[in-house]
């Protein structure tokens, strides 16, 4: 009979402590093996494997392409690639980043899902928005275990209560007890593995690096008049799933909730643009009238000149603004 033998971990921010506590609480002949992706930069020198060393009694190491997996070990995700459980083994797969993150938690838990159906555990942790309510949606639909870290407990609850929405989660608990709930599932009989979804292979090798064209694309998704936006093609929906998702032709995947988020840090930079905008055309009529008053009448028309075009990049921000608020994303009164 099948054990459950695969854990697969993902988190964000805040999630560091959470994980620390999580390997503390581990013990040492764990028969499981244990694969973490949190989100860090593409350039981040990447020492969480070496951070997360001596939390625990399980050794710790950065993922490698290609090497087996051991039970008993913590597999680390490397910067920019996605770390992904194939055929026994690891693989750092370089294709698209998913949620503007490269390793993205979703990418993790899907391919530990398809590898291992039932056998495959999922824990959320600690973060911002809802990468990995996905994942732990394709973990779930093969007959895995869904564990979230609780919301109250956690540093940032966004990704612990986006996953709560997307599946039923079989467990729900502190940081501090998650080692022990590890401890007591791990080796324990796993439930039959249901058959997955077409579409969880096909995403598996996007974030490999494989690729997917439109007529791939097609097979799980409907195209939306939605742009993508890490290279502005085309988004298609992906049917059927929780949370709502979106593919481009490329493999980009975002949810809805970070397409929200995206669009408010967009209105936030037209904002800061549309005040410095304003107080340099200020600034300009200012010049311009000592200019005049002082009978430097060429001076004079130069500025004037310069604040008809800061007049002109100030109302296209302002339309932008305008925009927005008719999108459905008001901004506060003071801003206009």
């Amino acid at each position: 009979m099948a054990n459950k033998d695969i854990i697969a971990i993902g988190g964000s921010a805040g999630s560091g402590p959470a994980i620390k506590q999580l390997l503390a609480g581990l013990p040492p002949d764990l028969p499981a093996s244990l694969f973490v992706a949190t989100h860090v930069p593409s350039r981040s020198p990447g020492y969480l494997a070496e951070t997360l060393e001596g939390a625990g009694p399980l050794p710790v190491s950065r993922a490698v392409d290609g090497q087996a997996i051991e039970r008993g070990h913590v597999y680390v995700a490397e910067p920019d690639r996605h770390l992904l459980l194939i055929d026994g083994t690891i693989r750092l797969g370089d294709g698209p980043r998913e949620n503007m993150a490269r390793p993205a938690i979703d990418p993790l838990f899907r391919s530990a899902a398809l590898s291992y159906g039932s056998r495959a555990v999922g824990v959320v942790l600690s973060g911002m928005l809802n990468d990995g309510a996905s994942g732990l949606y394709a973990i779930k639909s093969v007959g895995g275990t869904a564990i979230v870290q609780h919301p109250l407990d956690a540093q940032a609850d966004q990704m612990p209560l986006a996953a709560l929405e997307a599946v039923e989660a079989d467990y729900v608990a502190g940081a501090a007890e998650l080692g022990g709930l590890l401890a007591d599932i791990a080796g324990s009989p796993a439930n039959p593995t249901l058959p997955p979804p077409e579409s969880l292979a096909l995403e598996v090798e996007i974030a490999a690096g494989d690729g997917a064209g439109s007529d791939e694309l097609r097979r799980f998704a409907t195209p939306a008049a939605i742009t993508c936006p890490e290279c502005h093609g085309v988004l298609s929906e992906v049917n059927g799933q929780q949370p709502l998702r979106y593919r481009c032709q490329i493999g980009h995947a975002v949810t809805a909730e970070t397409m929200v988020s995206r669009a408010h840090e967009v209105d936030e930079a037209i904002r800061v643009a549309m005040r410095v905008m304003e107080e340099r055309l200020t600034l300009v009529e200012r010049m311009a009238k000592d200019a005049r008053d002082t009978g430097r009448f060429a001076v004079a028309e130069l500025y004037e000149e310069r604040a008809k075009e800061y007049r002109g990049y100030a109302s296209t921000l302002r339309e932008a603004a305008l925009m927005a608020v008719r999108m459905g994303r008001p901004m506060r009164q003071q801003e206009f």
